[in-house]
């Protein structure tokens, strides 16, 4: 999986995601407001987005922090099914 992260400096919502992430043992880049693109440039990209963070995942723009968390618990809970947990 290929996770995309854009965030903005004191996001309380990006750190969270970016913890997530690393909690599950995923990678991910993240690209940072300012530094990386503009707002105009962002808006431009994901005019669907309005907050942050904004996360990719495999190239498919997925929503925020919730969707993340929604998108990783699902996960697990496949893992487990397989697994017969």
């Amino acid at each position: 999986m290929q996770v995309e992260i854009y965030t903005k400096d004191d996001c309380p919502y990006c750190a969270m995601a970016k913890i997530a992430l690393v909690n599950k043992g995923v990678s991910f880049s993240e690209q940072k407001l300012h530094t990386h693109f503009s707002r105009e440039q962002i808006l431009k990209k994901f005019p669907l987005a309005n907050s942050f963070p904004i996360i990719v995942l495999d190239g498919f723009y997925i929503g925020g922090y919730n969707q993340l968390k929604e998108y990783l618990e699902e996960q697990t809970k496949s893992t487990k099914t397989l697994l017969n947990e």
